[in-house]
């Protein structure tokens, strides 16, 4: 079965939902959002799911979201950064599609989610602790396809680099 998805995984801002929703226009696909689904779905911010419910239960509606979004076809995903946590999310999402790590500086990081209330895992974060979250993660990425630097460009050339890479993927 050809892998007709595209599936941006990667920390916390990394670009995934700004350059997932580009990409999918630009390519003519659809788009979803996971954190945004289970938000559409449950009726909350994600961060009061958290505060309200804790990680556990965020992260078993976000398996939930990663299966229905597994299902579909042709449609450019933007996950949470801790989808690829659980082995089954990553299982679901490569079967039908082709997984791009999404990755920057973690001072680039700190400066896109300082500022967003919306991150229950990083509020009042130093760059230290963005550091050691990141460094705990970064194993879990490894499991893409392609990896793509988010801190150096803009959202339009990131998605021309997405572009290339997919070429570069289905030349070989």
């Amino acid at each position: 079965m050809k892998k007709s998805n595209i599936v941006l995984i990667g920390f916390m801002g990394t670009g995934k939902s700004a350059v997932g929703r580009s990409l999918a226009r630009e390519l003519k696909m659809a788009y979803l959002d996971i954190d945004q689904e289970i938000e559409e779905l449950v009726g909350m911010k994600i961060k009061d799911i958290f505060s309200l419910y804790g990680e556990k239960r965020f992260r078993s509606e976000e398996t939930l979201m990663v299966k229905k979004a597994a299902s579909r076809s042709n449609t450019v995903i933007s996950s949470g950064g801790g989808v690829v946590l659980k082995e089954e999310n990553v299982a679901a999402l490569k079967e039908t599609g082709i997984l791009i790590e999404m990755y920057a500086d973690s001072r680039i990081i700190l400066e896109r989610v300082k500022k967003n209330s919306n991150r229950p895992l990083v509020q009042g974060a130093s760059l230290e602790d963005i550091e050691t979250r990141y460094q705990a993660r970064r194993k879990y990425y490894d499991v893409a396809d392609i990896r793509i630097d988010t801190g150096i460009q803009n959202v339009d050339e990131t998605v021309q680099l997405v572009r290339q890479a997919l070429q570069d993927l289905e030349g070989r």
